[in-house]
């Protein structure tokens, strides 16, 4: 095991953060939201999500977001949509890389929760997905299974379970000759640990060596840094994670735990092992307090309150 020489981080506060958010976020806050952190030199950032306003009505301004946005030439802009219309509604904004994604959900009991669908309905209609998303000449790039690691109403999810579910979305994809090159695990109610994280990693690693592994972990436990930090000692080189601990999952269970790893505390930790990200950690924290300033309370971040070990070694001794 040895740690990547760089990482490749996305910031989805800004989607998945405000996708949950109860306390109301007006369309200007979350463009200078997304304009702060165009400024802290991302990779990537997840920006809104175009799906129905009447199922997630913190989404219903996702034109306007997209309107008001600056596109930063360094950064790549994502977002989320579920169908057809979702996808003409992002295209027509002229605003976002969009990428195509076939998900599943490991959990059967979360899958029809959070989709009204069951694992093998989502299978069955996974042909439409791909020929939706072709005909809109979309790549279809990533492979995500969701509730990877564990779910509040059926615990522990086998790791073979996943595996399998994984082997059958590259069928999938491969008999329409499509070879996605990237597998997100999502540790989406937080039931990950460091040892399941690296089980279920080098499973995955295993069986498919050429794959670019992408971890999506929540602190819901306070487990997130531990398992982001094992995933480092195995060589996984792209992560997710959310300015100040933003996010969630409003169908997990979990309603007001912890969301997403902070983006800052992962940004510190990989500074401090020698991992470069590209990322202006200062500027960021200043991002994570204008973020408390628009929602009005303080958000998890542990760097966000102490300050990164990098601030204090620029200070003069005496």
């Amino acid at each position: 095991m040895a740690f990547p020489k760089k990482v490749t981080i996305r910031e989805v506060g800004p989607r998945e953060g405000m996708q949950i958010e109860k306390t109301p976020v007006s369309t200007e806050d979350k463009i200078r939201l997304v304009d702060l952190l165009s400024e802290c030199n991302f990779p990537v950032i997840e920006v809104t999500s175009f799906v129905s306003p009447k199922w997630v009505p913190q989404m219903a301004d996702a034109e306007l977001i997209a309107e008001g946005f600056k596109r930063n030439p360094g950064t790549e802009y994502q977002c989320i949509y579920l169908n057809s219309k979702g996808i003409e509604r992002a295209k027509a904004t002229g605003k976002f890389d969009l990428e195509g994604v076939l998900s599943i959900i490991a959990s059967e009991t979360f899958s029809r929760k959070n989709t009204n669908r069951s694992i093998e309905e989502t299978f069955d209609e996974m042909d439409e997905r791909i020929a939706v998303l072709r005909n809109f000449d979309i790549p279809i790039s990533t492979i995500a299974v969701m509730t990877a690691f564990g779910c509040n109403y059926e615990g522990n999810v086998d790791p073979q379970h996943v595996v399998r579910l994984i082997s059958r979305t590259i069928e999938k994809a491969n008999a329409h000759g499509i070879d996605p090159d990237r597998i997100l695990l999502g540790d989406t109610v937080g039931w990950a640990n460091p040892v399941s994280t690296e089980y279920l990693v080098g499973q995955v690693q295993e069986r498919w060596p050429d794959k670019t592994i992408i971890l999506h972990l929540h602190d819901t436990r306070g487990m997130g840094m531990a398992n982001a930090y094992v995933g480092l000692k195995m060589g996984v080189t792209h992560f997710d994670s959310s300015v100040g601990g933003l996010g969630g999952c409003p169908f997990g269970g979990s309603q007001g735990a912890a969301g997403n790893i902070a983006t800052e505390d992962l940004v510190h930790m990989c500074h401090e092992l020698g991992i470069e990200t590209g990322i202006d950690l200062e500027k960021l924290l200043g991002v994570t307090r204008e973020a408390e300033r628009i929602l009005g309370r303080e958000l998890p971040s542990k760097v966000g309150k102490a300050r990164s070990l990098a601030s204090y070694r620029q200070i003069p001794s005496h």
